[in-house]
C-alpha cells in the first residue's frame, strides 16, 4: 500500500494537518492515534502499510496508550504487555491523573 492511498478518518488528527504527516517520519504518533481512537478501517490501513510485527515495534516505543489500546495491540501481535513503553510508564507513575489511564 503506498503512503498516498492511505485516507484516515477525519476525527483522528484533529490537532494537526494531514498533509504535513509523514507515514515514516511520525510513525509513532499515527500508530498512537490510530489504536487509542482510531475505526477499524483505520487499524486495517496502518496493519497493511506497517505489517504487524513493525506495528509491535513502534507500539512498544510509544510513551502513552490506553489500556485498551494496550491490550489490543499485544493481542494482536501475541506480545507481552510487559514489553511495552506504555506499561512501564504507568507502572511507575501510579497516580489518579495519569493521563494513560483514560
Amino acid at each position: 500500500m503506498d503512503k498516498k492511498d492511505i485516507k484516515f478518518s477525519k476525527h483522528l488528527f484533529w490537532d494537526v494537518d494531514v498533509n504535513n504527516l509523514d507515514m515514516d517520519k511520525h510513525k509513532e504518533f499515527i500508530v498512537g492515534r490510530v489504536l487509542d481512537y482510531g475505526l477499524m478501517e483505520d487499524w486495517l490501513a496502518i496493519r497493511e502499510y506497517y505489517s504487524l510485527e513493525n506495528l509491535a515495534a513502534i507500539s512498544k516505543t510509544i510513551r502513552c496508550l490506553m489500556p485498551k489500546s494496550l491490550w489490543f495491540i499485544a493481542a494482536m501481535t501475541g506480545t507481552n504487555i510487559k514489553d511495552y513503553r506504555c506499561y512501564k510508564f504507568a507502572q511507575l507513575h501510579p497516580t489518579l491523573w495519569n493521563s494513560c489511564e483514560n
